[in-house]
């Protein structure tokens, strides 16, 4: 079977879709598929070209077996409206046209941004090919959450630019119940609505004693360090935790950030302007790094914007961090609460609430036990989003498309922990 899939970000990109939509390809090319990945140069997210590449038209490599495609795109930083808008749109074109020379069975493009899931639609349209659309963020519920456009006109041709693609998808695959369950809300038949939910690849995240060179690195001897490693993005609401770090009077507890992203410098400002002295802002580490940073992490924090939107996402970090044992203090609600309490893998506080995330702060650092508890919870949790379990199972999906009466079944979870859906 030959795979066309279409994604603006992939490695050496080390955020979220670039991790899934890469270890995914890895595990189809075991089942053996011919996978092609269409993207652009990597540049995410500061907007700039990463050392050995050019924003060329068209150029060609060969990733662990995958056939990569880069195409020209106007290149804009995580931040600005506008331009970041061009660089969906130039993407979606190029990325369309180039779809348009290579051979497949079936089109996959993954969302966010938006505008993938509609190159993916065109190529299908002129190919005669079954089309996937992957729904990894819900729009325009997502960009209205973090205030990025107020014009209820826009906002208005998303929504019916949304629901005609869903409608015209052969298949969506979608990273949590919840979303399943928007969408079919909309009117969108549930039997052609899968759910593959993000995890983790366990053999390049597992549990390893702390990196001393960073430690020594960042003079970080001594402290109990929560640690924030991603997107510093308007979603993240990193603001918060910088204001709640200013309350923090306990020396030994120190606060780390490793990435970039649209909110860096105005965080960078804040720390500035507060004088915080318990905290460290760092630049984003290579993928291959990141396992060490999470080596040093005591507890792994993350944390979205208090909103109904994000109610329905499962950020993950959460998988990464699990597989290394680290208790995870859990800003978010829905979906992901519900699987961090019931594995017991750590503590959740209300969004953007600064006395219940001291509270959790506090009871995590201090309740040796309870810390202890987290850590077997988190390897139960790892053990049950194994990506690459995950991966056959959206395999299988692909299959049942493309050769209906040839598909195996679907591997479904099998601990019932896996399904926990939102409550």
């Amino acid at each position: 079977m030959k795979i066309l899939f279409l994604t603006d970000n992939f490695p050496p990109e080390s955020n979220a879709p670039a991790t899934r939509t890469y270890e995914h390809c890895v595990e189809w090319l075991k089942k053996g598929a011919e996978v092609t990945v269409i993207t652009c140069a990597p540049n995410y997210p500061e907007g700039k070209v990463f050392n050995g590449y050019k924003n060329r038209w068209k150029q060609e490599e060969l990733m662990d077996g995958i056939r990569v495609i880069r195409v020209w795109s106007y290149i804009a930083a995580n931040s600005g409206l506008f331009r970041r808008v061009l660089d969906h749109l130039s993407y979606c074109m190029t990325a369309f046209w180039a779809s348009l020379f290579v051979k497949t069975d079936v089109i996959i493009a993954t969302s966010p941004q938006l505008f993938t899931a509609v190159s993916g639609y065109m190529a299908s349209r002129i190919k005669g090919k079954p089309w996937i659309m992957e729904v990894r963020d819900l729009w325009p519920e997502s960009i209205k959450a973090v205030e990025a456009i107020n014009q209820s006109r826009v906002i208005n041709l998303l929504e019916r630019l949304v629901q005609h693609l869903y409608l015209k998808a052969n298949r969506i695959v979608v990273v949590t119940d919840a979303f399943k369950e928007r969408i079919q809300a909309r009117g969108i038949d549930g039997d052609k609505i899968k759910v593959v939910k993000n995890g983790v690849h366990l053999h390049k995240f597992k549990y390893t004693n702390k990196n001393q060179a960073i430690i020594d690195q960042h003079q970080l001897g001594g402290k109990f360090i929560v640690a924030y490693i991603g997107t510093h993005g308007m979603a993240h609401k990193l603001d918060f935790i910088l204001d709640c770090a200013q309350e923090v009077d306990n020396p030994e507890i120190h606060f780390l950030f490793v990435g970039s992203g649209a909110m860096k410098e105005s965080l960078l400002q804040q720390a500035k302007t507060m004088k915080l002295t318990n905290v460290s802002l760092l630049d984003p580490v290579p993928k291959e790094e990141v396992a060490q940073y999470i080596s040093i992490t005591d507890v792994a924090l993350i944390n979205l914007r208090m909103t109904d939107t994000f109610r329905k996402v499962i950020p993950s970090k959460i998988f990464e961090n699990a597989a290394m044992s680290k208790p995870i203090l859990l800003g978010v609600e829905g979906e992901a609460q519900d699987i961090i309490e019931t594995y017991g893998a750590g503590l959740c506080f209300e969004p953007e609430n600064k006395a219940d995330f001291l509270e959790k702060l506090s009871k995590i650092y201090e309740n040796k036990v309870l810390y202890l508890a987290c850590k077997k919870g988190c390897k139960e949790l790892a053990n049950d989003f194994n990506r690459a379990s995950l991966a056959k199972k959206m395999y299988n999906y692909i299959e049942e498309l493309v050769n209906p009466t040839d598909a195996a079944s679907s591997e479904e979870p099998k601990d019932k922990k896996a399904t926990v859906s939102a409550k």
